[in-house]
């Protein structure tokens, strides 16, 4: 996704592993959909949408539908990680999981390569429900659930899902926060030498 003044000053991030979590993830290390331009952006980063979907329909109802069920989201992974089930937040994005997910269809483009449409706009409610159900799907497949992990980086409440060979990943982002980590611990070191 290009940069632009509109991702600016963070950018949308999409490398937790599930488009659930990267919707938690639009809230550190501040709030990143903070406009109707935003969520349009994070909308079509995610995959949720084909690309040049059009979303002149997203608006500030949209803003603050993708942000509730963001709350819910949190709340119900966040207890799940803690062993505190949260079971209000399950109900409602068990609710919101309901409506049936944007349908799509394969149509040829103009190189007869065969590309992926949705068959008519989609509807706020239908890419809510498409994220619902990825969390239900994530929360119940052992496998998946096994992989769930919180950032170990300082103050980074971000859950990622833990795909690395040995299941050791410690970060969100090596980029971020385990780049955070090792200039910390270099500081250390270092003010340890000088003592």
């Amino acid at each position: 996704m290009a940069s632009d003044t509109a991702t600016a000053p963070y950018e949308l991030r999409f490398d937790s592993g599930r488009i659930c979590l990267d919707l938690l993830a639009t809230t550190h290390p501040e709030e990143r959909l903070d406009s109707v331009e935003r969520l349009r952006a994070w909308i079509a980063g995610a995959g949720l949408v084909p690309a040049g979907t059009p979303l002149a329909e997203v608006d500030a109802a949209w803003l603050r539908a993708f942000r509730e069920l963001r709350l819910h989201l949190g709340t119900l992974v966040r207890g799940e990680l803690d062993g505190r089930p949260a079971d209000g937040a399950l109900a409602r994005v068990n609710s919101v999981a309901r409506q049936a997910p944007p349908v799509p269809c394969a149509v040829r483009a103009e190189d007869g390569v065969l590309v992926r449409r949705l068959r008519a706009l989609p509807r706020c409610e239908e890419l809510l429900a498409a994220v619902a159900r990825e969390a239900i799907e994530l929360l119940t497949d052992p496998g998946a659930r096994a992989s769930l992990r919180q950032c170990a980086g300082d103050n980074c409440p971000i859950v990622y899902l833990d795909t690395s060979r040995g299941r050791r990943r410690r970060w969100c982002s090596s980029e971020i926060c385990g780049n955070r980590e090792r200039v910390a611990r270099h500081r250390r070191r270092a003010a340890l030498a000088r003592a």
